[in-house]
């Protein structure tokens, strides 16, 4: 079973050879999802006698359960000796990788399949909890994928993870407003801070104070990422490339940080700013109150459904910006498959991540749950740009996605980062390069234990 392949275009797809181990896989997802196959003639889906196994899938509820169901229902049709027992972790990102972590350490060899966020790879990969997938996924199929979704699954040059869709940072815009004002979205920070300062100053006589911009800038995970996105668009780093270092103190990056508090923070949003997570942040947006809004591809649907957005049909989404000298930067988000290591079934894991990574599949998710593929191909599929016609706006923005730093302690270096960027984005008096220094110090500290051990 090992090899993921693909089953040629998704318009005019290439005959599959009548003993490919995809084939009837393909066949009978061509049926489910309503995907024009030629070709494929009478295929078994599986050689007879074949030893049932139950494979146990650590995931978590999914928001569109339908979708999942039919998926995981076909699969089984397509493998009938296979059967898959999903157990529903908590919705919450740290509580759902506190019950996995749980398991691989103790070594539970029930536990078959699960879902990675894209900044475990490194801490799974270094502590042996994660199959190495090299035999499995081919150099040749990786490239059939968005190139960042691949990066954030490897680790020390081996592949840990499948990715099986892509979220990334993007700028949401009132296009109605920018419109009105003479403006075309904004392709850096400073200008989309003159432009959020003309239109507030213009909108002034609103009744509802006009904000010019809503991020995430709680202390939480989602700070690191706006961070990111601000810091590495100025050609600044968290780490150094070799991921040996702290970099905060890097001139690049002390001028982004000093941006985002000075233009951002104190001009263009509002101290409530800095208690904004995605939901926070995005309700401003929907009430019509902010200008320009950071967000992940979900907010798409809400900000363009007149039941819950007073601005339906008035928002624009684009690549976010840069600074002069830097290039858009969007933080990378969501999920891989990964195999545990302590499987005792890895081959017929691999043919559930394969069935489930398939063209076939991410489309399937694509249409029915609005899930944006990690497969390149999908984003000039007629069926997929039917559905969701934002994605013919979004491949850009995807291309732009960059991993958080890939290193087995990220937990503790995220830790580390929000304490940092909080304090000095809510209290202006802070000495920035100082606060810096100090954040450098306690990463590097714990950066010298990886050397160590």
């Amino acid at each position: 079973m090992k090899g993921l392949h693909a089953a040629g275009s998704i318009a005019t797809p290439s005959p599959l050879p009548r003993d490919s181990p995809l084939a009837a896989g393909v066949f009978a997802a061509a049926l489910l999802f309503n995907v024009p196959f030629a070709h494929c003639g009478d295929l078994e889906a599986e050689p007879p006698g074949a030893s049932p196994v139950t494979l146990h899938f650590v995931t978590w509820k999914a928001d569109h359960p339908r979708a999942w169901d039919e998926a995981i229902q076909r699969f089984e049709q397509v493998h009938p000796h296979i059967r898959i027992q999903r157990e529903i972790a908590p919705h919450s990102s740290t509580a759902y990788h506190d019950l996995l972590t749980q398991k691989l350490r103790n070594r539970d060899v029930s536990l078959d399949l699960f879902f990675m966020d894209v900044i475990w790879p490194a801490e799974f990969a270094a502590a042996g909890w994660a199959l190495p997938l090299d035999d499995y996924f081919s150099g040749d199929e990786r490239k059939k994928f968005l190139p960042a979704t691949i990066a954030s699954g490897i680790y020390r040059q081996r592949i840990y993870g499948v990715p099986s869709r892509i979220d990334s940072g993007m700028l949401y815009y009132r296009k109605d407003l920018l419109e009105q004002y003479g403006f075309s979205p904004p392709s850096t920070w400073n200008e989309l801070a003159r432009q959020a300062q003309t239109i507030l100053k213009a909108e002034r006589t609103v009744p509802i104070p006009l904000r010019g911009y809503s991020g995430q800038f709680k202390q939480y995970e989602g700070l690191v990422c706006d961070m990111l996105e601000f810091v590495v668009s100025h050609n600044g780093s968290f780490l150094t490339d070799d991921g040996r270092r702290s970099n905060l103190t890097a001139t690049e990056s002390l001028q982004a940080v000093r941006f985002v508090r000075e233009q951002i923070i104190q001009r263009l949003a509002t101290p409530a700013a800095l208690t904004y997570q995605e939901s926070e942040s995005l309700a401003v947006f929907l009430q019509g109150n902010a200008v320009f809004h950071r967000n992940w591809p979900y907010a798409w649907g809400l900000a363009n459904d007149p039941r819950h957005s007073k601005v339906a049909g008035k928002v624009g989404v684009t690549t976010l910006p840069r600074f002069s000298e830097g290039r858009s930067t969007a933080a990378l988000g969501g999920w891989l498959y990964g195999i545990s290591a302590y499987s005792r079934h890895p081959d017929e894991a691999w043919a559930f991540i394969e069935f489930m990574a398939s063209p076939e599949t991410q489309k399937h998710f694509a249409i029915h749950a609005s899930l944006a593929p990690s497969r390149l191909a999908l984003y000039a599929d007629p069926d997929v740009l039917h559905a969701n016609p934002q994605y013919k706006d979004l491949l850009p923005v995807f291309q732009t996605a960059r991993p958080r730093p890939r290193t087995p302690v990220y937990p503790v270096v995220s830790h580390i980062l929000q304490r940092y960027f909080s304090r000095v984005l809510a209290f202006p008096e802070t000495d920035i390069r100082e606060e810096a220094q100090e954040a450098d110090r306690r990463i590097n500290r714990v950066l010298a234990l990886l050397r160590d051990s």
